[in-house]
């Protein structure tokens, strides 16, 4: 398919839950999408160009975004929202190999992408990184996947004086149910990690965002974030549920 001029998005993740779901509602407002994930995304129309990768493999990163993007000029908006959770468990107990694993999908490979766009002299207007509420509360069991999104907000900062003609923002985008949320209602061990029985709660409840109304969200307030200082964290419930987000921090 010839792609026609228009918005873009480039999309790390695309293949399932948040990402796909943030493809398919972007491709039905007609933009041009460029995803990356291990899997692949499949079964949609419109707009867009996907490529198959693995974003630990730092070296092939910037190859498969040189076939990816090479051809573009702009971006109009990236998400960074590849990630992993890994195993809730004591940080005391998790093995310095299972924590790199999660720094290097969560983190590192980012900081490839990012890299790569700089010195690809693309106007990239504005990124979006997926980021986690977990990042600030530091729940018990939340080990690798706390630390990584911890750096990942700091990447944003950092990333945002080097990067001073974008716009971009750490994002906890609020509960959504995927395999990620079956995992945690599911299989971690609420009685020792006390911090999941709120997870269980807001399951069949309206605070459990399917992926598809998390994307809807996340997109409505795309133009809102850049009213944000640029490399801020931000939870969407700060603009969408303001009382949620109170009580969730304490603020």
């Amino acid at each position: 398919m010839m792609l026609q001029p228009g918005r873009r998005l480039f999309i790390t993740g695309n293949s399932s839950g948040l990402g796909y779901a943030l493809t398919r509602h972007y491709l039905e407002q007609d933009w041009r999408v460029s995803g990356c994930s291990r899997r692949g995304c499949e079964g949609l129309g419109g707009f867009l160009s996907d490529m198959r990768c693995d974003l630990t493999d730092f070296e092939g990163i910037p190859v498969s975004l040189e076939d990816l993007l090479g051809a573009a000029h702009k971006l109009d908006l990236v998400i960074l929202n590849a990630g992993i959770l890994g195993e809730i468990r004591e940080i005391s107990k998790t093995p310095l190999a299972d924590m790199q694993r999660i720094m290097d999908s969560n983190v590192w490979a980012n900081k490839v992408i990012l890299d790569w766009l700089i010195h690809s002299g693309l106007e990239v207007a504005q990124v979006i990184m997926i980021s986690s509420g977990a990042s600030v509360l530091g729940n018990r069991g939340w080990g690798g996947y706390a630390l990584s999104k911890a750096a990942l907000n700091m990447l944003a900062k950092l990333y945002a004086h080097e990067m001073p003609d974008t716009h971009i923002v750490s994002l906890a985008p609020g509960l959504i149910d995927s395999d990620m949320m079956s995992y945690l209602c599911e299989e971690a061990d609420a009685v020792k990690f006390p911090a999941l029985n709120r997870l269980r709660e807001a399951r069949d409840s309206e605070a459990m965002q399917t992926p598809a109304e998390a994307a809807e969200n996340i997109a409505s307030v795309v133009g809102q974030l850049r009213e944000f200082e640029s490399g801020s964290f931000v939870d969407i419930r700060q603009i969408l549920a303001p009382d949620l987000y109170s009580s969730l921090y304490g603020k």
